[in-house]
């Protein structure tokens, strides 16, 4: 396994470095946004670890321009602001997990064994509920001949629905399977994700899929529950 970890405070980026060598990756290091960005373009690493805050080019603009151009390496993001809103932007943009700093190295490496456990756990390669189709292995998304671009966060939150079709989630375990951590009740993050997903795969004059179940959460069905 190839990690990268993009960190300019070098005790943080060795310590990172030195924890995910003795989890078994190899581990690349860069101190540069900008570098990183094209690093990560060019190499099929299996996960990155990546500060919000580097010279040359910040976090937040290396993850949307990643996920533009369809690189899909599972990204955990640090930060040393525990702000609630840049951790929404983080994971808005892109970012498949986020760790506020000071951290302990063993959750680190947790988090990015987590990260991979998701990325290696798929058995089922193709979904399908009407004439919505998921693609898994190319991280492909079609409804009829309509081809549907996702971000990652949003692939991950149709997959989840699509692996469970006609089951109610609540927005707890929403949160807890898509971003695998607990849900704050003081933020709209995912009722926001599942508008911009329903916005993607339901077209006027199509049937919808996504059905909101008042005062519990949301299922995927091709009939309302």
């Amino acid at each position: 396994m190839r990690a990268i970890v993009v960190e300019d405070e070098k005790k943080m980026a060795a310590l990172v470095q030195r924890a995910l060598k003795e989890a078994g990756f190899l581990v690349d290091i860069c101190a540069r946004g900008d570098e990183a960005y094209e690093m990560l373009r060019r190499t099929p690493y299996d996960v990155a670890v990546l500060d919000i805050m580097l010279p040359g080019l910040d976090g937040l603009a290396i993850v949307k321009r990643l996920r533009a151009e369809s690189v899909n390496t599972p990204i955990l993001m640090l930060t040393a602001r525990s702000g609630v809103e840049e951790r929404i932007a983080g994971l808005e943009t892109g970012a498949d997990d986020y760790l506020g700093k000071p951290f302990a190295v063993e959750e680190l490496v947790a988090r990015v064994r987590a990260l991979m456990r998701r990325r290696s756990g798929e058995s089922v390669t193709l979904y399908r509920i009407g004439n919505l189709v998921m693609d898994v292995a190319s991280r492909q998304v079609s409804r009829g001949d309509r081809r549907i671009d996702l971000t990652a966060r949003e692939f991950a939150l149709l997959q989840m629905f699509m692996r469970s079709v006609g089951r109610v989630f609540t927005r707890t375990q929403i949160c807890e399977k898509v971003w695998e951590y607990h849900f704050d009740p003081g933020t709209n993050l995912v009722d926001k994700y599942v508008q911009r997903l329903r916005a993607k795969i339901e077209f006027p004059g199509e049937s919808r899929l996504v059905h909101t179940i008042r005062n519990v959460g949301y299922c995927l069905s091709e009939s309302a529950p």
